[in-house]
């Protein structure tokens, strides 16, 4: 403790208690407590709170959408029935037990992602015990409304036992954090949040770094067809859901194909693991249905990109230049079948801790106007966002040339990436995860996600998915397990005891 006391600013160095203590009995006891005495609660108000289809929506506000209405009020009735204090700040729901000056922060959001329906078993915003048993299936299971009623009911537990608390432990849900951070920062203007905090929006055991969300969007233009009558033309390319979603489905539209080059395609299209394909004829039309993997774009390597896939699949043949031919040679060009940008010019890269740079192409969406192209990269440390854009505008510039088209509307965004590596309470978040799992000696972890965690001081990311699981919030079948949603609840009610609660002479 010694060592890590030297790399801690001077003002911190009072919170290090949190590293060098045991479990005490009180943590456990309670964790035990929690789950004997709320399981069958916690099923009910997720149950709750997946109904509400808290999906952003252009031009509604929490305080005008009917959606994020209801939830409020359900959140509200829910900390009443537990004797939660809350607070309703529009954007921001702050739920407390306590009332010391000092704060726990536990940062979470209650806004999820869309969910195609035709891809669930049954309506994802009904919770779904049934097709698979031992799953909780529904948006927002795992990102991130059961990580808000695992939270609240361990508040709960805490409050029950009576345990004392030095710090007020402070539950912020946000409503916007799949789309726009903004509210967040305004709010934090004139709002002091907790001097530490956990984040429950990621996974264990720790997360002391995340990538940098950044994008490369851009519109292929309309292109003249001079194709003769007899040449087999792409018309139509097409696919993805949302811009942080690898994108499972893709359609492309072909006029004039040949038996043999239909042939070929289907062929070729059994070449592709993970991918199923549909083919379609009516008349000259010849269409093709691609169904991959969704996955969260943070993480592509967990999904299989239909979008990628189908735009290979169609490489095996020259077509003339139209919009859509355009777009699928950008797809098969520069992205290819890989994840970390390597056919982009040379904007790929790696960190040792970090991981590499990943790019995905989430949503292409073909109008008469031109075809927008959304490519979500994930970003670690080690290049500046002035590098990468002078690199990403060479490799589009070379593109264009060799194509001899003009790109439109061409726009970047490269975020920063966040490394916390001296927060005081690593060991004492490290410490419960072992407890309760059995893992012994477990290590910090970088993710390619952005939580809110980089708005805050002393943020580290604890939960709710377990190493080495896939993550299936952002994916069209998104579930946590009844088993880790109890282990979670133990895992937060000891957190947030040694956290924030005085501690007695006993430990385990």
């Amino acid at each position: 403790m010694k060592k890590l006391a030297l790399l801690l600013p001077l003002a911190l160095t009072s919170l290090l208690p949190f590293a060098s203590q045991a479990l005490t009995s009180e943590a456990q006891s309670t964790a035990d407590y929690a789950v004997k005495t709320y399981e069958g609660a916690m099923l009910g108000s997720l149950t709750k709170l997946v109904s509400y289809k808290t999906v952003t929506q252009e031009g509604y506000t929490p305080d005008t959408n009917p959606e994020f209405i209801g939830f409020k009020r359900e959140l509200s009735q829910l900390s009443q029935k537990l004797g939660l204090d809350y607070s309703d700040h529009g954007y921001v729901i702050l739920i407390g037990l306590g009332n010391s000056e000092k704060k726990l922060g536990v940062i979470t959001h209650g806004d999820v992602q869309p969910a195609n329906p035709e891809l669930w078993p049954r309506d994802p915003f009904q919770l779904d015990d049934v097709s698979e048993p031992g799953k909780l299936i529904g948006r927002g299971t795992e990102d991130d409304k059961g990580a808000i009623v695992t939270a609240m009911y361990a508040m709960k537990s805490i409050k029950d036992r009576g345990l004392k608390l030095n710090r007020q432990i402070e539950l912020m849900v946000y409503l916007a954090e799949e789309t726009n951070w903004d509210p967040l920062r305004s709010f934090l203007q004139d709002y002091t949040p907790a001097d530490i905090n956990i984040t429950i929006d990621a996974e264990y055991p720790v997360v002391t770094a995340e990538k940098g969300w950044s994008k490369i969007s851009l519109v292929i233009p309309p292109q003249t067809d001079s194709a003769k009558s007899n040449k087999a033309r792409l018309t139509f390319f097409s696919g993805g859901y949302f811009s942080s979603q690898v994108p499972q489905q893709a359609r492309a539209e072909l006029n004039g194909v040949s038996d043999e080059l239909q042939m070929a395609l289907k062929a070729h299209a059994g070449t592709h693991p993970g991918m199923r394909y549909r083919f379609e004829s009516e008349g000259e039309r010849f269409t093709i249905f691609a169904d991959g993997k969704a996955a969260h774009s943070s993480a592509p390597e967990d999904g299989v990109n239909a979008v990628t896939h189908l735009a290979e699949l169609l490489s095996i043949y020259e077509w003339p230049k139209t919009q859509a031919a355009l777009t699928q040679k950008f797809i098969h060009e520069m992205v290819g079948l890989g994840i970390h940008a390597e056919q982009f010019g040379e904007i790929a890269y790696r960190d040792s801790f970090m991981g590499p740079m990943t790019l995905a192409p989430t949503v292409i969406s073909q109008t008469h106007t031109g075809t927008k192209v959304m490519m979500n990269l994930r970003r670690p440390v080690g290049k500046s966002p002035e590098l990468l854009d002078k690199q990403a505008m060479a490799a589009l510039d070379t593109w264009q040339h060799k194509h001899e088209t003009v790109l439109k509307d061409i726009d970047t965004y490269w975020g920063k990436p966040m490394v916390m590596d001296d927060a005081p309470h690593l060991e004492t978040l490290l410490e419960v995860f072992s407890h309760f799992t059995g893992i012994k000696d477990p290590k910090p972890v970088a993710i390619g996600g952005s939580t809110n965690s980089k708005l805050f001081p002393n943020a580290l990311s604890f939960g709710p998915t377990m190493p080495g699981v896939e993550y299936t919030g952002h994916t069209e079948y998104e579930f946590m397990t009844h088993k880790q949603f109890m282990l979670n609840l133990k895992m937060y009610t000891a957190a947030f005891i040694e956290l924030a609660a005085e501690r007695s002479s006993n430990s385990i």
